[in-house]
This record gives C-alpha cells, sequence and structure tokens, in this order.
C-alpha cells in the first residue's frame, strides 16, 4: 500500500484539553493500544484504527510495554504503522508506553525497580523504532521498592532524553503524594496520572481527582466503559464473541450481575433521550469534568472508533441529567 497521509482537516473536530499546569495539550480523546493491536490481531485493521484516530485529530497512542499478547508485540506493531507513514508525523504526535506489570522472566522484568524500568524502556524504544517517548509511566506502584529509586529512574530517565515527561499509572492519592514530593526534588514535575475510571468505577473522585487538580497534574481515564459494560453490548445478555465470553481476561460473566445491568438499563434509557448511545454518554459523562484531561478509548475496528468519537457531539449535561445519572447509580 502507499504510504499513509494524514486528514489535512485532522485538528478542526478534535478537542484539546491542558494537561494539568504543563505546556502539553491531550485530545478529549486517546487511542489505547492495549487491547487489539497485538501479535493476534490483524495488521490491516489496527492499522487503519490508527489512521482514523490520527486522521480525526487524535494525536495520543497510548502504549505498555506488555501490551499484546504476546508481550511487546502491540509497540512492535505500532512500528510498522509508524515505519508505514504514520511517524512522518511523529512531532504532531504524543506517544506514551510504561514498565510496572510483568514482562519477562526472573526478578528484573516486573514491578519498579530502577533495573526493570531503564531496561524496559530501552526495549520499548527498540520494539517501535522511536529515538523517545512523549511519556514514560511507572505503571503501577511497587511495594517493596522504595519510592525514591522508582522516581529517580523516571527522573534520569528525562534527563537522559529517553522521555520527554513522565507520569504514573494506579497509584491512590497518598502514594501519587509521595511520588509528585520524590519528583518534584529532582525537578522533574509529574505530567499525568492514568487511572480507571467510569460511571460503575468512581475510585478516583473523594481524594485522587481533586489531590490532582490541587498539584497541577493531568488525569487520563482508561476503561471508560467499564470493559464495555457500558455499551449497551451486554443489556440482552452476554453475546458470544464478547470479552466475558471468554474464559480469560479482565470481564469476567461474575461481574454484570442483575443490580449492574439495571443501572445500565437505566443509563441507556437516559442516553436515547439525550439523542446519544450509551457508549456516547459514558465517555461524555467522564469529560464533562475539566479535571479529567482525556479519555482513553479501545476500538476493534473503524467503526467503534467512530462510535467512541460522536461522544464529542454532546458533553453537556443539564443540572437534571446529571442528578438522573446519580440516582441510577446509587440505587
Amino acid at each position: 500500500m502507499d504510504l499513509y497521509k494524514a486528514n489535512e482537516k485532522r485538528y478542526t473536530s478534535m478537542e484539546y484539553r491542558r494537561c494539568g499546569r504543563s505546556g502539553i495539550l491531550l485530545p478529549a480523546i486517546s487511542l489505547g493500544l492495549w487491547h487489539n493491536f497485538g501479535s493476534v490481531d490483524v495488521f490491516d485493521n489496527y492499522s487503519q484504527i490508527a489512521y482514523t484516530a490520527f486522521d480525526a485529530g487524535i494525536t495520543h497512542f497510548d502504549l505498555a510495554n506488555n501490551y499484546g499478547p504476546v508481550y511487546g508485540s502491540a509497540e512492535e506493531n505500532f512500528g510498522r504503522i509508524l515505519k508505514k507513514g504514520l511517524g512522518h508525523y511523529r512531532d504532531e504526535m504524543i506517544i506514551s508506553t510504561k514498565a510496572g506489570y510483568d514482562m519477562w522472566p526472573g526478578p528484573y522484568g516486573n514491578w519498579g525497580s530502577r533495573k526493570y524500568l531503564m531496561a524496559s524502556l530501552d526495549q520499548s524504544l527498540k520494539r517501535m523504532g522511536v529515538e523517545y517517548v512523549d511519556i514514560f509511566y511507572s505503571h503501577r506502584p511497587d511495594p517493596e521498592t522504595p519510592i525514591e529509586e522508582t522516581m529517580g529512574a523516571l527522573a534520569d530517565i528525562v534527563r537522559q532524553g529517553k522521555a520527554l515527561y513522565v507520569g504514573i499509572s494506579n497509584y491512590s492519592d497518598e502514594q501519587a503524594d509521595r511520588a509528585l514530593a520524590v519528583l518534584n526534588e529532582y525537578k522533574v514535575p509529574c505530567l499525568i496520572h492514568q487511572a480507571r475510571y467510569s460511571m460503575l468505577d468512581r475510585w478516583v473522585e473523594p481524594a485522587l481527582l481533586p489531590f490532582l487538580k490541587e498539584k497541577g497534574v493531568g488525569l487520563i481515564a482508561f476503561s471508560p466503559l467499564a470493559q464495555g459494560i457500558l455499551s449497551a453490548k451486554y443489556l440482552n445478555g452476554i453475546p458470544e464473541q464478547s470479552r466475558a465470553a471468554k474464559s480469560t481476561g479482565h470481564l469476567q460473566t461474575t461481574m454484570i450481575t442483575d443490580e449492574v445491568l439495571n443501572k445500565v438499563r437505566c443509563l441507556n434509557d437516559l442516553a436515547l433521550q439525550r439523542g446519544q448511545t450509551l457508549l456516547e454518554m459514558a465517555i461524555a459523562w467522564l469529560l464533562k469534568d475539566p479535571g479529567v484531561t482525556s479519555v482513553l478509548i479501545g476500538a476493534s475496528s473503524v467503526v467503534q472508533l467512530n462510535s467512541n468519537l460522536k461522544a464529542l457531539q454532546n458533553c453537556s449535561f443539564t443540572q437534571e441529567e446529571l442528578v438522573e445519572i446519580e440516582n441510577i447509580l446509587s440505587r
């Protein structure tokens, strides 16, 4: 195929939000490569997802060392996409990756040691064929490694030019407070926190979200559809090819209870009243808060990607709608 050429009007329809108090603007919707970009997936399909995303103004592509399956294959495949032409626009892109979960055998391929983080990033850069990433994350806190070691490694990675910014993911407010304090000692600010957040999973709201706002750190929300529960696909049972139907994975049938489905059906009715799908409303509900810098979506097809992008057409809620949503979620 010919080298990819981007849509000249790619910046006309996307909203960009400032990431905390930094100089970085992120698209309101970012593309995550957690699923659908691995060695088990089809190159022509996921490359078209990436091209369509960039054509729609999605400038941020989020990866991690062990995304696949197999581990590392999402980064390798993204590197192939860059070589096919997307890399021509490297200076218009934010590429992020992470280390913190299981990656290779032995004591140095997991958690948050300096040894692991630095070796992992070097491998990630080779797989993607890039000289640096824009954001490098500590993917999760390590209870056994001193926070000074983990954050010190992140600070040195920035100083080495292998990442422009650093972030943390899956840290509580207390853990984030300690991490930020160490990074500040190194004069390397934390740009962003990546946290699981959806209508059905609101753990960030009591303490973490206010803390990040106070500290001027951005928040990017992953799993905005609660692994697909908020996409309406489970309203009439569990489809055979859905994530919940698989014996492995993060979404299991035990998570889709009658109580959850009753909430989802009520939310679906409200979404239809707003002229949206449930999926669109779930993303829009997150974006109603200016403290949410970006929502990280996954897509298994171009059609699914475009369905997610439609959320941007209506991100405003009346007070009555917000009250109704709270009433539904609190049942």
